[in-house]
């Protein structure tokens, strides 16, 4: 579990190490009745994904306690995380290796490359890298950077909603893309008894519906448009804990409405988004969440490691 002061000291430890991403505000007849809309461009963070917030923070606060070793850190990732840990690892001057399912999009595999970390491709899926991982972890006694489900890094990936409500102030409701759950965890705790935060997912990878539904985290099948960002097979302890303990409730779209959304982003403001990011846009234009009349509202555009060549 983490707390609001959990991210204000992550706001503390990586000051000067993430950029902070601007806010625009667009026409609100996306979200129909709400009377204002924003979109929050994380995507321009370092990596091209909020995740370089959690990746610092697991770090910086590893070596504040002296628990950061000499052989670097470990990290497995469908992409984006192991983005992150990577640019953090060589902006720290710390070794990096990265495991990632042999499905991850050759784009991120190689910008993986251009930071320096070792990739080793291993298994299908994310939970395949993510075994390999730990196993090489307990053998080189690296620091383990998980992708989404410690208190570093979910504390990390909230300073974003922090940001968020010093930079809009008033918000009623924060749209967030969710996969493994680390940026709702984060984020949530920051919003926490002042604005509410709505999980959106893929149809084919619900995780923290399913957890809802089950009462727990539970294993659900991964497919669709959006595996490769939001491609988990189970929502993270910290991020369903957190989701029951702050109301968040959960809402699907399917990969033709994520599709649609990403392309609109395109078409409309010239953005660039990968599918699972598209997701938290999608809800509102396909109607899976509706804003209340005079509702604020803004989405959460989460990252931009993607191929653009489907969007011409």
């Amino acid at each position: 579990m983490i707390s609001r002061t959990d991210v204000e000291n992550a706001t503390i430890r990586i000051a000067g190490h993430v950029r902070s991403t601007p806010v625009v505000e667009v026409e609100p007849d996306l979200a129909g009745p709400a009377g204002a809309l924003w979109l929050k461009l994380e995507y321009l963070q370092h990596t091209g994904s909020f995740k370089a917030r959690g990746a610092f923070n697991r770090i910086l606060a590893a070596a504040e306690v002296g628990e950061l070793p000499a052989a670097g850190v470990v990290a497995a990732s469908g992409g984006n995380a192991g983005l992150a840990v990577g640019y953090a690892a060589r902006r720290l001057g710390v070794p990096a290796e990265v495991y990632v399912p042999t499905t991850a999009p050759e784009v991120k595999v190689a910008k993986l490359r251009r930071l320096g970390a070792t990739v080793v491709r291993h298994g299908r899926e994310y939970a395949e890298a993510y075994e390999a991982a730990t196993k090489r972890t307990a053998e080189t006694g690296a620091l383990f950077c998980h992708a989404y489900d410690q208190p570093e890094i979910c504390a990390g990936q909230g300073t974003v909603g922090r940001e968020l409500l010093d930079q809009l102030g008033d918000l009623d409701t924060v749209l967030v893309a969710v996969g493994g759950g680390g940026l709702l965890a984060g984020v949530a705790t920051a919003l926490e008894g002042v604005t509410r935060a709505v999980a959106v997912e893929p149809e084919s990878v619900p995780t923290l519906h399913a957890a809802l539904a089950a009462g727990g985290p539970v294993d659900v099948e991964v497919s669709g448009v959006a595996a490769d960002a939001l491609g988990a097979r189970r929502v993270g302890d910290i991020a369903y804990d957190v989701a029951v303990r702050t109301g968040v409730t959960s809402v699907l779209v399917d990969d033709t409405e994520i599709v649609e959304a990403r392309r609109l982003l395109w078409d409309r403001y010239r953005i660039v988004v990968e599918h699972g990011t598209a997701a938290a846009l999608a809800a509102l234009t396909a109607g899976a969440y509706r804003p209340a009349r005079g509702e604020r509202v803004a989405v959460l555009l989460c990252g931009a490691n993607t191929d653009p060549a489907d969007l011409g």
